[in-house]
């Protein structure tokens, strides 16, 4: 891990990609702000040096590496879920770069057979619905957990697939969504309490995502900086 220094936005910076803001509107008119958008990139980060770490075997059998402030948030969440009978199930955390550059290709090229003509701006604004861009992408950063809720039997059904692309889901992967089955809203609501009371915050299009200390996190909880930039893996 590098030690502590300001990471400054990526070299494509989200000003010059897209000047304009970068919203969506949800469930109910909530308005989304999107990773694309210039106010998650103008975002100051202060690399504090936090090690990743590896998820141990109760968080299911991915082990994903994350930041250790994070992992400790996690294992709070986890404890107070056992009271209910419940658990979280992390399928992946820490991702690579060019493993980030291949989700945002393959699904910047599903986007533009769903809506062809988009210009290049919009283009980015949709694919950030599902993918971050490089530059402030949580799980470059190892700040953000993919998960589920599972019991002794496994993992529970949440309304759709982790992964489920707005597309594919009609909407339903947003973490509001309207259409879903009651008991799928109620668990989305335990994750929430559960999550948040322990310090991450969501992605709203995608009920599956939750990250601390990245620029997003620091976006949502006004915090003046963020603690982790892409993770140093050598």
């Amino acid at each position: 891990m590098t030690s502590q220094h300001v990471v400054p936005p990526g070299e494509r910076s989200p000003e010059a990609t897209a000047p304009r803001a970068a919203t969506m509107s949800g469930p109910g008119g909530r308005e989304i702000v999107l990773l694309s958008d210039p106010r998650v990139g103008r975002i100051p980060v202060v690399e504090c040096g936090e090690p990743l770490v590896e998820l141990d075997q109760t968080f299911g059998a991915a082990r994903a590496p994350v930041r250790a402030g994070l992992a400790q948030r996690l294992r709070r969440a986890q404890d107070d879920l056992r009271a209910v009978g419940l658990r979280l199930e992390v399928v992946e955390g820490h991702r690579d770069p060019a493993e980030q550059q291949r989700i945002i290709d393959r699904y910047s090229s599903e986007v533009l057979a769903e809506h062809p003509g988009v210009d290049l701006l919009e283009l980015e604004v949709l694919t950030s619905r599902f993918v971050a861009p490089i530059a402030v992408a949580p799980h470059v950063a190892g700040a953000a957990v993919d998960l589920t809720l599972a019991d002794d039997d496994g993992p529970l059904d949440m309304g759709t697939a982790i992964d489920a692309t707005p597309e594919v889901s009609g909407g339903r992967c947003y973490f509001d969504a309207p259409d879903i089955a009651p008991e799928a809203r109620a668990l989305r609501g335990i994750l929430a309490r559960s999550l948040g009371s322990a310090g991450l915050v969501n992605y709203p299009t995608e009920w599956w995502h939750w990250s601390y200390g990245d620029r997003y996190w620091a976006l949502v909880t006004a915090a003046p900086l963020a603690l982790y930039g892409p993770a140093d893996t050598r």
